[in-house]
């Protein structure tokens, strides 16, 4: 066995190899393993939250802002304790340490910033370091970027209202998914045209999502085949809100998707490469040595 720098390993640990964090501990998939099954309750019960109103009674209003008014505390609060209990969780075995954390914090404050970049209806820069982020350093990490910089942005914006636990839970899954995205080759153009259309497509991923928070709350009569009610199946559901996201919603998103690929484009690869210098300075993997390697 010999102990060698890696560019392969992550601040939270992959299972394909031990990895001896900044703290010094050894990580295994098995000590992984709590931290990940936190996260993916947290994913869960976001699933549930976006889901529950169509199998409740729920009082139909005419306007979004009063979705969720009764349950949207409590759903923020749980999410937020189990973030935490992630993050501790993971620095309890070794597999983020103070310096992760504080890149964490760092990427969650410059991506709050970001938000304040102006671009067309529909535009945010907020998504761009959680996506780089998860494709960086994992799915798990992914996740808390995307969910701790859209805290931290409504905190600065003062855009802290009933939807904000679940843009906290679509911008997480957001990072999720990047962190899952195939690895070509470090700095090459396959590897920017693949972020380059993950990009895009997580943008308009997370529209599609996000109107999933007020949609069953909102009817009006005039325009009913946009819109459900108890009692629709799930055909005519799927019809409706197909509609609605078109009518309503899909120039916006689209906006949010190039916005992202626009950045990715012309920021992606320094950004990436400065996050690699990061990983590959702090964490290091233990891994076999070739066979016939005696050094």
């Amino acid at each position: 066995m010999t102990t060698e720098l890696t560019s392969h390993s992550r601040p939270i640990a992959r299972s394909e190899a031990p990895v001896i964090a900044a703290t010094g501990r050894r990580v295994t998939l098995s000590s992984n393993l709590l931290p990940a099954a936190i996260l993916i309750l947290a994913s869960l019960i976001g699933v549930v939250a976006f889901l529950s109103p169509f199998f409740t009674q729920v009082q139909q209003h005419g306007s979004q802002g009063l979705a969720h008014r009764e349950d949207a505390l409590l759903v923020l609060s749980v999410l937020t304790l189990l973030a935490l209990a992630a993050i501790i969780a993971n620095v309890q075995v070794g597999g983020m340490s103070a310096k992760t954390l504080a890149v964490l914090g760092a990427l969650a404050a410059v991506g709050a910033v970001l938000r304040f970049v102006p671009g067309p209806a529909g535009f945010s820069a907020v998504f761009f370091l959680p996506i780089l982020a998860g494709y960086a350093f994992g799915p798990q990490f992914g996740f808390l970027s995307g969910l701790v910089t859209l805290l931290a942005s409504a905190l600065l914006t003062g855009g802290v209202g009933p939807w904000l636990p679940y843009q906290m839970f679509a911008a997480g899954w957001v990072g999720a998914l990047a962190g899952l995205i195939p690895h070509p080759p470090a700095n090459s153009r396959r590897e920017l045209a693949l972020l380059v259309g993950a990009g895009m497509l997580l943008g308009m991923l997370y529209g599609v999502v996000m109107n999933l928070w007020f949609w069953p709350f909102v009817f009006q009569p005039a325009q009913a085949a946009m819109y459900w009610q108890p009692g629709t199946g799930l055909l005519e559901t799927m019809r409706n809100y197909a509609l609605f996201y078109v009518t309503t919603s899909f120039i916006w998103d689209l906006w949010r998707g190039i916005g992202n690929a626009a950045l990715i484009l012309l920021f992606g690869a320094p950004v990436l490469r400065l996050l690699r210098r990061y990983e590959q300075r702090f964490q290091f993997a233990r891994t076999p040595a070739s066979q016939g390697d005696d050094s």
